[in-house]
């Protein structure tokens, strides 16, 4: 009696090949299948691209990354969820906001100068502007994000001394010098204006609305026109009690002084630099080591956060993603910091001076790159190429 035989495959056989029964998931609506998926964190979305092409496409969704970058560090998103970088897609800024939480990045000295100097500067979506001397060159960005080109495209001049600092606001930059004037230049175009300001070197200027505020050593900060006919014209004069070091103007524009913030810092704790994030939220920072978060709807006596600045040094410079990330620049051996709102210490540290010290006297930052100006070098870090 023979043995009998398991039975054999339709494929076995050389029969048609069975077809599998279609996955449920994909009898979903893709509206329902992105609801899904919006409970998942990044890893758990990097798994789901592995599984099919379908599931690549789907889980690389904007709408799928934004809740996550909007807890990451300087992924573009503010605090109130606008997107300030919308041309790169979301899933790349998470990715890359992992190398600025942990310091992974590519340095490089994109330019040398050989004079020391105080250098400003300002960043937009094509231009890096940055002060040297008297004047102010617009240096291009590379295409892609990939870094900075050596050669200014635009040299704005006016000043007979050095340019302590500017600002670009709507396509104007607006200077003050250590001339103790005032520059306005349109950047596509030849128009500029040009008044004495202050009996000192103007320290800090703002520009918004069509008008210009400026602080000075001579102890003064001034509000000036920019209507026509009243160009130049001091509408307003604040007395201080020393130079005035940093200033800046709400968002809201009221046009009124509203208050001072602080009243127990030390003499000679002076502010050197200040950022709005909202029109109620601010940051600043400066000879007392600390950076201070305040906010003017609770309180302008007290901060309603602080940072110490671990090494005792003062901080000249300070920006933030609007978010949960801030920049500082120190005075001493080129050291800039990285800080997490979230948290108490500091973050990450760069060490850019070397072998001489030079404060960061400032620093910008897009998604991808940092630039830190110290007195003979501007530095970049590419956080995109760990």
């Amino acid at each position: 009696m023979g043995r009998k035989g398991s039975p054999r495959s339709p494929q076995a056989e050389g029969g048609p090949r069975a077809a599998s029964p279609p996955s449920p998931l994909w009898a979903l609506p893709e509206e329902l299948l992105l609801l899904i998926c919006s409970y998942l964190d990044a890893q758990a979305l990097g798994r789901l691209a592995q599984v099919c092409r379908r599931l690549r496409f789907l889980s690389g969704r904007d709408l799928l990354w934004r809740r996550i970058a909007r807890g990451c560090l300087n992924s573009g998103f503010t605090q109130l969820g606008t997107d300030l970088a919308a041309g790169i897609p979301v899933k790349e800024r998470v990715k890359v906001s992992q190398n600025w939480r942990h310091g992974r990045c590519r340095r490089e000295t994109v330019l040398k100068w050989k004079c020391n100097l105080m250098p400003w500067m300002e960043l937009d979506d094509e231009y890096l502007y940055l002060s040297q001397a008297e004047n102010i060159q617009a240096y291009p960005l590379c295409p892609e994000g990939t870094g900075l080109q050596r050669h200014p495209q635009a040299i704005f001049s006016g000043h007979q001394e050095d340019v302590c600092r500017f600002v670009l606001v709507n396509s104007h930059i607006v200077s003050g010098g250590g001339d103790g004037s005032v520059v306005l230049h349109k950047i596509h175009g030849s128009y500029s204006v040009k008044f004495s300001a202050h009996e000192q070197e103007v320290n800090c200027v703002d520009f918004q609305g069509g008008l210009i505020v400026s602080g000075s050593r001579d102890r003064t900060a001034k509000v000036w026109s920019l209507s026509a006919g009243r160009v130049g014209q001091c509408l307003h004069t604040v007395q201080t009690e020393d130079r005035v070091w940093s200033i800046a103007i709400s968002p809201l524009l009221s046009g009124q002084l509203l208050t001072c913030l602080g009243t127990d810092f030390h003499r000679g704790a002076g502010v050197l630099d200040v950022f709005y994030e909202t029109p109620s939220l601010l940051l600043s920072c400066g000879y007392d080591t600390y950076i201070r978060y305040w906010d003017i709807r609770t309180s302008t006596r007290k901060c309603v956060q602080e940072w110490e600045e671990p090494h005792d040094s003062a901080l000249y410079c300070i920006r933030s993603d609007k978010n949960h990330m801030i920049a500082s620049g120190s005075s001493y051996y080129g050291v800039v910091r990285l800080w997490d709102k979230r948290q108490t210490q500091c973050l990450q540290s760069f060490h850019l001076s070397s072998p001489t010290s030079s404060p960061v006297y400032c620093l910008r930052f897009s998604t991808t790159h940092l630039y830190a100006a110290l007195a003979s070098a501007l530095h970049a870090l590419d956080f995109t190429a760990p």
